[in-house]
């Protein structure tokens, strides 16, 4: 792996905003209308809009707004091979992922430069969703909201990454091979596995909850289900189990033994319809009651945010997650002993590197993008 060089100060990288999208009219706009409303001067970045072969006029919405389009051949092929692409064309020293449905908070480029302009240890950060998500359903408050109390918790260094809001420095991705999309073909947990070669090769990953972006998605609970279950938590549990002295952001002791008691208490209540015991199948509200009890702290955070209504309606989901979570850790085993591990953690992929030619080189004298309306 190569050692990242921390021997000098960046000062005041230039960045490249890459936002891989498929079919993005109607949220894509408002996420470039955020990119645009940034408080860094626009000479200090240039966006590029990777289109993954969308049908419904995306890319021409990019290329009106002034912003260059990278069109991923015969796609789609999923964010990761986008990303690539968009890196593979970049002239910033910074790579900042921002999704097709994420509006970064004005101070979010900025906040990502002078972060990296100050700490040369460090190779890549991520910022975290805000606390007012767009859709006011239930669903789509709980889980964005969720996925920001996760994200206040981890805050600091961190052993993941997260490409909804998050950078690199280009260097070390193009060294590192980018994102893994051989073995995540799909969206999953690419960005994640990424962050494990970023720490394997030494750098610092941070994640900093004050950069802050606006998530526009409206979740579904068959969606939700399926992305924890398939897209999330077999996977992951998979790369665990090849990385077993790893820790994340919520695979830590305390969410290990919930998922133990949410198991204990279906145990409980299987065998209490097998046996036709009442009595054991009511005992399993005990576990249950323990788990919630646990997340206490939780509850109280989401009924300052959104009343006590809201977080008692909280608790059956988050029942449900560590059941889920559960699921996942049976899934993951089965496969890890009946598939065999896949590419061991900490392996450059092969396949990568050669598909990540070099950016063209910024012609000498210029260090500053041209303004946004003179973009291709």
């Amino acid at each position: 792996m190569p050692t990242p060089d921390v021997s000098a100060r960046t000062l005041e990288p230039r960045l490249t905003v890459l936002m891989p999208v498929l079919n993005g009219i109607g949220m894509i706009e408002r996420a470039l209308d955020a990119v645009e409303a940034s408080d860094l001067p626009a000479t200090q970045f240039e966006v590029v809009v990777v289109d993954d072969g969308s049908t419904d006029g995306t890319a021409d919405l990019a290329q009106a707004r002034g912003h260059r389009v990278v069109t991923v051949p015969g796609g789609p092929k999923g964010p990761g091979a986008a990303r690539n692409l968009g890196a593979s064309t970049a002239t910033g020293d910074v790579l900042v992922f921002v999704d097709a449905d994420v509006c970064v908070h004005p101070d979010a480029l900025r906040r990502f430069r002078d972060l990296f302009a100050s700490r040369p240890e460090v190779g890549a950060a991520f910022g975290a969703y805000d606390e007012h998500p767009a859709d006011a359903g239930f669903l789509s408050q709980y889980r964005n909201l969720y996925h920001r109390w996760v994200h206040l918790l981890g805050a600091g260094e961190a052993e993941t990454f997260w490409a909804g809001c998050g950078a690199v420095r280009r260097a070390p991705f193009l060294e590192l091979g980018g994102f893994d999309t051989v073995r995540y073909p799909r969206p999953q947990i690419e960005d994640i596995e990424l962050g494990y070669r970023f720490r394997d090769a030494g750098w610092t990953i941070v994640l900093d909850p004050t950069i802050e972006a606006t998530h526009l998605k409206t979740w579904r609970f068959g969606g939700m289900v399926r992305t924890d279950l398939l897209d999330r938590g077999i996977p992951w549990m998979r790369l665990l189990l090849e990385r077993p002295r790893r820790s994340s952001l919520n695979v830590g002791g305390a969410d290990r033994a919930r998922v133990a008691g949410v198991g204990l208490a279906c145990l409980l209540l299987a065998l209490g319809v097998v046996l036709l015991n009442p009595w054991i199948a009511g005992s399993a509200l005990v576990p249950l009651a323990a788990v919630a009890v646990s997340n206490a702290e939780l509850f109280r955070w989401f009924a300052g945010l959104r009343g006590w209504g809201f977080a008692a309606r909280v608790v059956p989901l988050n029942l449900l997650f560590h059941f889920v979570s559960g699921l996942s850790v049976v899934g993951g085993v089965m496969g890890h002993v009946v598939r065999g591990p896949g590419r061991l953690s900490g392996v450059t992929p092969a396949s990568l590197p050669s598909t990540l030619p070099e950016a063209p080189p910024v012609p000498s004298g210029e260090h500053d993008f041209a303004p946004s309306q003179e973009r291709r």
